[in-house]
This record gives C-alpha cells, sequence and structure tokens, in this order.
C-alpha cells in the first residue's frame, strides 16, 4: 500500500474534515434560509458527521506524531485555509485585509507551537 507521512495523512484528512465542517457550520445561511432553524439544525448535524468520520482519525492519525496543542493549531490554520475561499467564493463574502492580518497571526502561533 502507500506510505503516506504522517503529516500529509493528518492535513489531507483535517482539510477534508474542515470542508464538511464549513458547510454544515454556514452553509445553511445561504442554502436553507427560508426553512425553519431546526431543519437547517438537522441538516447540519448530518454533514457534521461526515466532518467528525474524517476529523476523528486525522487526530489519531496525527497524535502519533504531533502534540494536542501542534495538532490544534494546525487545525485552526486548515480552517482559515478552508474558511477564506468558501466565504469568497460560495458565500459572495468580499475579501478582507482582516484575512491577512489573522492569517500572519496563525504563522506565529504555528512558529511558537512547532518550534523545537
Amino acid at each position: 500500500m502507500f506510505n503516506i507521512p504522517i503529516f500529509l495523512q493528518t492535513a489531507g484528512l483535517l482539510v477534508m474534515s474542515n470542508v464538511f465542517m464549513t458547510f454544515a457550520w454556514y452553509g445553511h445561511l445561504r442554502n436553507l434560509s427560508e426553512k425553519p432553524w431546526y431543519i437547517a439544525a438537522l441538516i447540519s448535524w448530518g454533514i457534521a458527521l461526515c466532518e467528525y468520520m474524517l476529523q476523528v482519525p486525522a487526530n489519531r492519525i496525527g497524535f502519533q506524531s504531533f502534540s494536542l496543542a501542534q495538532l490544534k493549531i494546525l487545525q485552526e490554520v486548515i480552517t482559515l485555509s478552508v474558511f477564506v475561499p468558501f466565504a469568497m467564493f460560495y458565500m459572495d463574502q468580499p475579501f478582507k485585509t482582516d484575512y491577512i492580518w489573522a492569517a500572519l497571526c496563525l504563522v506565529g502561533a504555528v512558529y511558537f507551537i512547532f518550534r523545537s
């Protein structure tokens, strides 16, 4: 079989997980705005189940090589990396320079959490 490095397995699963998470948390604002909130919640829970089916193995795989704090910061970097294109291209939100500042803060977080 394939010998994929733990970092790539973890990051790949977390990216896919975050796509589902982002749609579960925010997609209903576009697609289900005319439906009652409980319908949106039920559909979001179904989408979130797919997220958890990827996120749990990602963290279990990642925990073999990374600390809990490193996994959390990796998750946050991936979350912003998925959220910004989702907001701009799917939700038609304008790009904000605040996204750049947030990303720079996360670069600092990555530095401090991953330094030896």
